[in-house]
């Protein structure tokens, strides 16, 4: 039997990416390390850190405004969970030892498997992106 269900695990991402605004995601983006820290220190989250990151490289991008190719439903999504991680209060309370981080990584994964295709479309977007960059700054002026 499962500690958490999955649809808890849905209700819970549910409600974190219904309460996102646009704002919110300002103090995610300055609270990045405290979940990258989160992440790197639990057996259960620590397998998603390449994920997490690129999430989180992702909301800059959008915050900033150069890539806006992916629905509001998404990036809500996408912080939300994160928010949740952040939560130390939530389903299951972090401070239980084995047990507290079981409904993070749940909702970590849900958010992972709803967005998976804007993901893949943003890494291969940030892929060219800074490729295009490189290429600018390896590049002699031609004037």
């Amino acid at each position: 039997m499962s500690v958490i269900s999955d649809r808890q695990t849905r209700q819970a991402l549910d409600r974190e990416s219904r309460n996102v605004r646009e704002d919110d995601l300002k103090s995610l983006l300055e609270r990045q390390r405290k979940v990258e820290h989160k992440v790197h220190t639990s057996g259960r989250l620590k397998r998603f850190s390449t994920d997490i990151r690129l999430m989180f490289s992702l909301l800059r991008d959008f915050w900033n405004g150069r890539y806006r190719q992916i629905p509001w439903k998404s990036v809500a999504a996408i912080a939300g969970a994160l928010l949740y991680v952040l939560n130390p209060l939530d389903l299951i309370p972090d401070m239980i030892v084995g047990f507290g981080l079981l409904d993070d990584a749940g909702v970590v994964a849900l958010c992972l498997k709803l967005v998976e295709s804007d993901l893949h479309r943003y890494a291969a977007w940030k892929e060219l992106d800074d490729e295009a960059a490189e290429r600018a700054r390896t590049t002699p002026d031609s004037a």
